[in-house]
């Protein structure tokens, strides 16, 4: 039987940038309190939409009080009859608030374009169309990752997710071309995130002072930008001069 997919989310998100070390000593801390979710190891594939001028990602690294994003998203690479998500993701003081909508990967693009129009109407696909008439957002990059899941056992609310060969590129945008593409960080780089209604739990704010692990403000998508984007955009300034 299909399992049930859930379409929103309401949550906190904590991130933190280990070494390989860090996430090996956690992974021992954490037996007793976590297991593999229904996941577990994935490869997760995001193709984030922005406007022309890179709205959507310079207001996201000015870290305002409200920011949003729109991408569609794949577990492993998607032929077109696959399932894929159109996801919203929005931030408001600390707070994230994921909405999904589920379409096939081929019908994804010519959705976004608004060529396609889906046969049932939904608040989610409401919510997209508005985003879209205000942003006419287009394919800017492509990113994925290897994704390791475990759930809370006490707490099932509790998820912890470690993420690593982080890679990007920007020709090919679409999810059904592969998962290959540039590294974005250093090997040995491992970027967990605790996602959580509440507080993080007792045991788990132990395990990372042990470790010595520093909470960090992390995007993968506004890593992207600032790293080759804005310094794509400063050595133009530079030789132009």
């Amino acid at each position: 039987m299909e399992k049930t997919v859930q379409s929103s989310f309401k949550r906190y998100e904590k991130k933190y940038l280990l070494t390989y070390k860090q996430y090996k000593r956690l992974l021992d801390g954490m037996q007793n309190y976590v297991k593999p979710d229904e996941y577990g190891q994935t490869t997760n594939c995001s193709l984030y939409y922005d406007t022309d001028s890179w709205d959507l990602a310079r207001k996201s690294i000015e870290k305002p009080v409200y920011k949003e994003k729109l991408r569609v998203r794949s577990y492993g690479v998607p032929h077109d009859s696959d399932k894929v998500f159109v996801e919203i993701k929005k931030k408001y003081e600390g707070v994230v608030y994921k909405r999904r909508l589920t379409v096939t990967a081929e019908q994804s693009e010519g959705y976004l374009e608004g060529t396609i129009h889906l046969l049932h109407k939904s608040q989610i696909g409401n919510e997209v169309e508005w985003f879209q008439k205000r942003y006419h957002a287009k394919p800017k990059v492509y990113i994925a990752y290897d994704r390791t899941s475990f759930a809370g056992i006490q707490d099932s609310q509790l998820r912890i997710t470690f993420d690593q060969n982080i890679r990007f590129r920007e020709n090919a945008l679409d999810l059904r071309k592969g998962d290959y593409g540039q590294c974005m960080l250093p090997p040995g780089n491992v970027l967990m995130e605790i996602k959580i209604p509440g507080t993080t739990p007792l045991w788990l704010v132990h395990l990372l002072s042990e470790i010595d692990a520093r909470p960090t403000s992390f995007s993968k998508y506004g890593n992207y930008y600032k790293e080759y984007v804005m310094n794509t955009q400063r050595k133009e300034k530079i030789h132009s001069a």
